[in-house]
């Protein structure tokens, strides 16, 4: 087993501290102590001497070689197809490329091009696989098969949240082609709830870096390290700093499970490519004293930094982001806290391609639901009354996406259709005689009213049409509550969006029950159908998911370069389309996830024209069926056959 050899690497352009194949590998291990050893090998040179032909291995093309070719992004998968995998047709080969021909044990330690027990008789021979694989050859449907009989054994769903990630680690598609055939049973393991547990118990089950772990010992060298991840073309960058995982608080480097679920996601459910995507999480400590006491906490252990030290490290990421992947990737902040959250939106919402899928995520997901369930209760969104507990970053960020869409509908001033809008925090409702003490994201929220203290107070007093939860804090919607809700609506809306489910502001079925079976509910985590007077009522999720998959391929199949408050409603009113009178006559608002790649389609094909209306899209000529065009640029988890 050799090295690959010098001239090899100056050719393929690697050399200096960026290589992969010299000094440390900067934020691809957390914070904590650890040693690394990267090394090359080819187990095939002494069998083989022609497998690695030193600088000849490389294919050129056009005078380059593979890995020097420029990355212009195509259809497929959104990201240039290198290796022309998704150009092919099942019947057609490909070539297991990786710095160099993936073969022997090697190729079944590489998660993108393994296939275990499905590779056949010739790729065996030809990729000296002979004796390294039992004799049988079996398909992928049979795989998916094994491994889902293997996941529905374990009890605990963080079990086979370990189960899932432990595949993806081995064989990238038969992962993704297990989750897009199973979404409904998958999701909350791989995504809400499960993945809340898997944050906080993250530092007792990790076992492998998954993304980029950029902390305070990386400042002044982030290009440097944003370099040391293989993979050139990122068109999607997850990030977090761990400051409000969920409703579970501060998980610092913990909270490198929602990056890497959120991208998990993006790939399933809205077909962009695996090696496009990058989880990110900056990491500049933790106020969770528990965390900062646990021998098996990965991150830095000091308090977090804030004001300049923080604002420096994040400038310092955006500004290498866009000077390394360009003005087109794609940055979506994630569980970001309330104070940064909003600053960071503001800050970079004008230079860089940014999305807070908290805010607008969120935000876009609930408007559908809402524009979906006025066909069950009539009017129009101007004909309603919306109560929110909770007035952070999701409260708000649904409130303005809300007022912003009535405005359009009615051709009102914002300003006056925000006062259709009512929010209640930890001090009571909102109200103007609060002004002076409230952060600037909730004063537009501001309006005159009497002081109230208690949720239930405003409940009664105002008497909205549409009670939404996005506080955190679970149990908050009692039964006084969803009573009172139902005393003055004859069909009372209720969103319990908080996660995960312990979290949830009540359950479906307090909510079904309470309001004697009238209610339309919907939460942020699932829960199972309920039964009240013989009559099955099935709750609607309100999950993220629906949304921001196909949001960024809309973004990425488009080139757009900015976000638009606009492609947020386009979204909304995509996904509100995909909701048919069978889910309706269920009391459903949101349609099942089994069709969520059709819906991601729509959904992106709806944000890509609106990007090219307001000329925001840089890829031209826009296409003429964009619903095709969108299907065609998704990633594809099916096995190719091997040269």
């Amino acid at each position: 087993m050799i090295s690959l050899k010098s001239s090899f690497l100056s050719n393929t352009g690697i050399s200096g501290s960026c290589s992969p194949f010299s000094g440390k590998q900067r934020g691809l291990v957390p914070t904590a102590p650890t040693s690394l050893k990267v090394q090359v090998l080819n187990p095939n040179r002494e069998r083989n001497g022609s497998v690695l032909m030193d600088s000849s291995l490389q294919e050129m093309r056009d005078g380059a070689s593979v890995v020097d070719l420029d990355p212009k992004p195509t259809v497929a998968g959104g990201v240039r197809d290198v290796y022309g995998e998704d150009t092919a047709t099942e019947d057609q080969l490909v070539t297991p490329w990786s710095l160099s021909v993936a073969s022997g044990y090697s190729l079944l330690r590489d998660p993108h091009h393994n296939k275990g027990l499905a590779f056949n008789e010739k790729e065996r021979d030809a990729h000296y696989l002979r004796g390294l694989l039992p004799p049988a050859v079996v398909s992928q449907e049979v795989q998916v098969k094994k491994m889902m009989h293997i996941i529905r054994q374990y009890q605990l769903p963080l079990q086979k949240y370990m189960a899932m990630m432990d595949l993806q680690e081995r064989n990238e598609k038969l992962f993704y082609k297990l989750l897009i055939d199973n979404v409904e049973e998958m999701l909350p393991i791989v995504y809400t709830p499960t993945v809340g547990e898997a944050c906080q118990k993250y530092g007792s089950i990790f076992s492998r870096p998954q993304g980029l772990y950029i902390s305070l010992n990386e400042k002044g060298r982030i290009l440097e390290v944003l370099r040391n991840w293989p993979e050139k073309n990122i068109q999607v960058i997850v990030v977090t700093d761990g400051e409000r995982i969920l409703g579970l608080g501060d998980l610092g480097c913990h909270g490198m499970g929602i990056p890497v679920g959120k991208l998990s996601l993006y790939t399933a459910l809205g077909g962009v490519r695996p090696s496009a995507c990058l989880p990110v999480t900056i990491d500049v400590g933790t106020n969770n004293e528990k965390l900062l006491n646990d021998e098996f906490y990965i991150g830095l252990r000091q308090r977090r930094a804030t004001g300049q030290e923080y604002s420096e490290l994040l400038h310092e990421f955006m500004s290498a982001v866009k000077q390394k992947y360009g003005e087109r990737v794609l940055i979506q902040f994630e569980d970001f806290a309330n104070h940064n959250a909003f600053d960071l939106l503001a800050k970079y919402g004008a230079t860089h391609l940014v999305f807070n899928d908290d805010i607008q995520g969120t935000a876009s997901v609930v408007l559908a639901g809402l524009v979906a369930a006025l066909k069950l209760v009539g009017g129009t969104l101007a004909d309603h009354k919306f109560l929110f507990l909770g007035a952070g970053e999701a409260g708000t960020g649904i409130a303005e996406l809300i007022a912003l869409e009535m405005s359009k509908q009615t051709n009102m001033p914002v300003e006056e259709t925000r006062k259709r809008i009512w929010l209640v925090d930890s001090k009571g409702l909102i109200v103007s005689s609060r002004k002076e003490s409230l952060q600037h994201f909730k004063k537009p929220w501001a309006h005159e009213h009497k002081p109230i203290k208690t949720l239930l107070d405003a409940v009664n007093d105002i008497k909205p049409t549409v009670l939404i939860g996005t506080s955190g804090v679970g149990r908050t919607f009692t039964k006084e509550v969803i009573e009172a809700m139902a005393s003055f609506n004859e069909r009372p809306i209720i969103l319990a969006l908080s996660n995960p489910t312990s979290q949830s502001e009540c359950t479906a079925e307090e909510a079904y029950t309470w309001s004697k079976g009238r209610a339309i509910f919907a939460s942020g985590s699932p829960f199972a159908p309920v039964e009240y007077e013989g009559k099955v009522h099935v709750p609607g999720q309100a999950n993220n998911a629906y949304i921001f998959p196909g949001f960024g391929l809309g973004l990425i199949m488009s080139g757009t370069i900015r976000v638009h408050d606009d492609m947020l409603l386009a979204a909304s009113e995509a996904l509100a389309a995909q909701v048919t009178q069978e889910n309706f006559d269920k009391g459903q608002i949101y349609p099942p996830f089994t069709n969520i790649r059709k819906i991601s389609a729509e959904i992106a094909a709806n944000v890509a024209a609106k990007a090219y209306e307001l000329g925001l899209a840089t890829r031209l000529p826009q296409p003429k069926d964009l619903v095709k065009y969108a299907e065609s640029c998704m990633y594809s988890p099916v096995y190719r056959s091997y040269r």
